[in-house]
C-alpha cells in the first residue's frame, strides 16, 4: 500500500462537504429562508489558490442557501451540488463528467452522510472534530477542526507534494476570483 504522501502526490481533485468541513457547523437561519455560515479565510485562500493552479475542486453538500452559493462562486468553484440528498449519486456524476478515477480523489467529510462517498474514493480525510465513524473511515485526520483550517491543511499538503505550494500566488484572493463568476 502506498504511503499517504505518495498517494496525495497523485491527486489533483478535491471534493468537500460544507457544514462541519468548510464551516464549524453552526447555521443561523434568516427570515428570508437563507442561512448564515462562518467561513475561514485561510481555507478560502487555499481553495482559490488550488483552483488557480488547475486543481479540481467540487462541493457536495446537503446545505443550501443563496449565501452558500455566493461563497462558492466567489472562490471560483464551478462544480457544486447543494441541497444534495444523494451524495453518492452526485459523486458518481462528477467523476463521470470529469473523467476522474475515484482512487485519485480526496474527499473531506465530517458526518454520517459523507461516509458512503468517503468509502468510494481513494483518499478519505476529515477534520479533527468529525464523527467517530468518519474518523475511523479516514486515511488522514487533520489536526484542525471544521471551519478552522482543515480545508487549508489538506490542500496545502497536496500542493506541497506536487511542489506547487507558494508558487505563483500573485493575485489570488477570493474577491479577485469573484469577477470571473
Amino acid at each position: 500500500m502506498e504511503n499517504f504522501k505518495e498517494q496525495i502526490a497523485r491527486c489533483r481533485t478535491f471534493i468537500f462537504d460544507v457544514d462541519g468541513v468548510m464551516t464549524d457547523g453552526g447555521i443561523i437561519p434568516t427570515p428570508d429562508g437563507d442561512f448564515i455560515r462562518r467561513y475561514n479565510a485561510k481555507d478560502g485562500y487555499a481553495l482559490a489558490y488550488a483552483i488557480k493552479l488547475g486543481y479540481r475542486v467540487c462541493i457536495i453538500t446537503g446545505g443550501r442557501g443563496k449565501t452558500l452559493e455566493y461563497r462558492l462562486r466567489m472562490l471560483g468553484i464551478k462544480r457544486y451540488y447543494v441541497d444534495c440528498m444523494d451524495k453518492i449519486a452526485a459523486l458518481h456524476e462528477y467523476l463521470r463528467d470529469e473523467g476522474v478515477e475515484p482512487s485519485d480523489v480526496i474527499y473531506m467529510g465530517d458526518d454520517i452522510p459523507d461516509l458512503e462517498c468517503m468509502r468510494e474514493v481513494g483518499i478519505p480525510v476529515c477534520p479533527s472534530d468529525a464523527a467517530a465513524e468518519v474518523i475511523e473511515a479516514s486515511r488522514y485526520v487533520s489536526e484542525f477542526k471544521g471551519g478552522e483550517g482543515a480545508v487549508r491543511d489538506i490542500i496545502e499538503q497536496v500542493l506541497r507534494a506536487h511542489g506547487d505550494w507558494a508558487r505563483d500566488s500573485q493575485g489570488v484572493t477570493p474577491s479577485s476570483l469573484a469577477a470571473s463568476c
